[in-house]
């Protein structure tokens, strides 16, 4: 390819082929205009980006532990013990939107059904809460895109959390509601495609799920609501956004990523800003 030709190329944002800037339609996948600036921008790369997109999920969550763990006062979290090592204080969890009946009818956070996705209670609860979703969230990304895997993680942890607050959970926190939304997903995609790949996915995912919930009723402290609330969400929104072998990608899943981004952002960015003002004035 010569220089001239080079300069008039770029790589299509949703299936990464080289592809003319001047290309009305991307001639592997039906992307319209694929050579658009917009459509090129760093940020909506991210989403065409399934490894790129997982490490910005798991960072993020990664930054908000660690600012509860920096937020709590004394020094209750010093422990080695796995199961309370570098555990912030629930009053640090509070601060940055835990949710719950106590968040929620006390101090009307309502917003907290969203914040309380990107906190974790100690080592072993962030650790295994990622392991399941790198796990799980190259199978969402490659089936149902970026943009959806986004609205399905975003959304169902918020419902798991809803139907956790109204079952009467009083306080609770942990992206387990949004990996089970992932693990929803995931069952309808299987069950809805069937054959011989739909069925193994389905069998797999299925030992996950009742796994996830015997261990919820095994170990203490473990929100089943949240898990099956987000599990059957995940299951919905798979089924109304479609996957992509029957729905490519269009404009409005476009547009809901948008709006579950900006949420997450405008609350976890006024949950840390409430929550260092209050511990600062404090």
């Amino acid at each position: 390819m010569n220089r001239s030709a080079k300069r008039n190329a770029t790589l299509c944002p949703n299936c990464q082929r080289l592809v003319s800037l001047d290309d009305s339609r991307c001639p592997y996948c039906g992307l319209s205009r694929p050579g658009a600036w917009w459509k090129s921008h760093p940020v909506l790369r991210i989403f065409s980006d399934p490894a790129r997109l997982i490490r910005s999920v798991i960072i993020l969550n990664v930054g908000m532990y660690l600012l509860s763990v920096l937020l709590q006062s004394g020094s209750g979290g010093t422990s080695f013990n796995p199961l309370t090592a570098l555990a912030p204080s629930n009053q640090s969890l509070l601060l940055l939107g835990a949710t719950g009946t106590i968040p929620v009818d006390r101090f009307h956070r309502w917003w907290s059904l969203i914040s309380a996705n990107w906190l974790h209670a100690n080592l072993l609860h962030i650790g295994f809460n990622m392991i399941a979703f790198y796990q799980l969230s190259p199978f969402v990304a490659r089936e149902y895109g970026g943009y959806r895997m986004l609205i399905i993680y975003t959304l169902g942890g918020s419902i798991g959390f809803l139907a956790s607050y109204l079952a009467g959970v009083v306080f609770t926190i942990g992206a387990s509601a949004a990996v089970c939304s992932l693990m929803g997903a995931i069952l309808y995609f299987g069950k809805s495609r069937g054959g011989v790949y739909g069925t193994a996915v389905y069998r797999q995912v299925g030992v996950w799920a009742i796994t996830i919930f015997l261990f919820g009723f095994i170990v203490p402290g473990i929100n089943n609501w949240a898990h099956g609330g987000g599990m059957a969400a995940g299951a919905i929104l798979g089924m109304v956004l479609g996957y992509g072998e029957r729905v490519r990608e269009n404009l409005l899943h476009r547009l809901l990523a948008f709006a579950c981004v900006a949420a997450t952002a405008a609350t976890l960015a006024w949950a840390v800003f409430s929550g260092i003002s209050i511990r600062l004035a404090g």
